[in-house]
């Protein structure tokens, strides 16, 4: 029997954009069984940094999951290591909706004593932080390490990884060498790209985020388990209709304008 997965995208994309987040599925082997479908969201902040970016992203993404499991979907996957939207959903449905944030630092703990996260952005630290606070792992986490360049949350790394991958590389072996990691996490799905010639350079285990959560996913549905309604109770009076219509109205909003570029913040 078919397993279908949705793979929550947190941007909107074009289909090319969309083609790089469909390369992670190159990366894992699942049952010939399970199929991936991603889903781009309607409307999102530009990119992850603020208090205010993570809510639109929450909405973003719970709105795009909301008719998941009515529309026969076996799981949800969410494409960001913020794991944004996963609690929301995981409220509303009563499939597994698995945030690789939470998943990469939980499965490193069982891969080792000690793990570092290597990130493209300092500004990027405050959602590591949020979950690492969430799961009481900051005692675990020897160090993040940043290259400091402004990633490129729709075209990602491509064009780019001969100049990235060896600044990723040596951000790495400091994690390792100086910081007493034993693990290494990439700190976005985005990153992707870069985990085959990390795993070449490095004697530690490095998690690439994304194919891991499409397993664990694939893993849940097989044992039939799913989230704590205990930990994540339904809403008494749900508003979907009103998150359907908030989205609706940002799209509409959002529609034609080009896109923003980031400036990296002057030291």
């Amino acid at each position: 029997m078919k397993k279908k997965i949705l793979v929550i995208v947190p941007f909107p994309m074009t289909d090319k954009q969309l083609s790089n987040r469909k390369e992670q599925s190159k990366k894992v082997t699942l049952d010939k069984n399970t199929d991936l479908h991603y889903q781009p969201v309607k409307a999102a902040p530009r990119t992850f940094v603020s208090q205010e970016d993570y809510l639109i992203a929450d909405i973003g993404i719970l709105e795009t999951g909301l008719d998941a499991q009515m529309k026969g979907y076996d799981a949800i996957c969410i494409d960001t290591v913020s794991d944004s939207g996963m609690a929301a959903l995981r409220s509303v449905l009563d499939i597994p909706v698995i945030g690789p944030g939470r998943v990469m630092f939980l499965t490193a703990m069982n891969l080792g004593e000690k793990f570092s996260i290597i990130t493209m952005w300092q500004e990027w630290y405050g959602l590591y932080n949020k979950i690492l606070t969430d799961l009481n792992l900051h005692e675990k986490c020897a160090s993040i390490r940043s290259i400091d360049i402004v990633p490129d949350n729709r075209e990602l790394l491509s064009g780019k990884q001969e100049n990235i991958v060896p600044l990723l590389i040596d951000a790495a072996k400091k994690c390792i060498y100086d910081d007493g990691a034993d693990v290494i996490c990439l700190g976005s799905t985005t990153m992707h790209q870069a985990h085959g010639k990390l795993e070449e350079e490095l004697e530690v285990p490095v998690i690439n985020p994304g194919p891991l959560s499409y397993k664990i996913s694939e893993l849940l549905i097989s044992l039939n388990l799913s989230h704590s309604r205990k930990a994540y109770p339904k809403p008494k009076i749900p508003k979907h209709d009103m998150v359907i219509k908030m989205l609706e109205a940002a799209s509409a909003f959002e529609k034609g304008k080009p896109l923003e570029s980031i400036e990296k913040e002057k030291k």
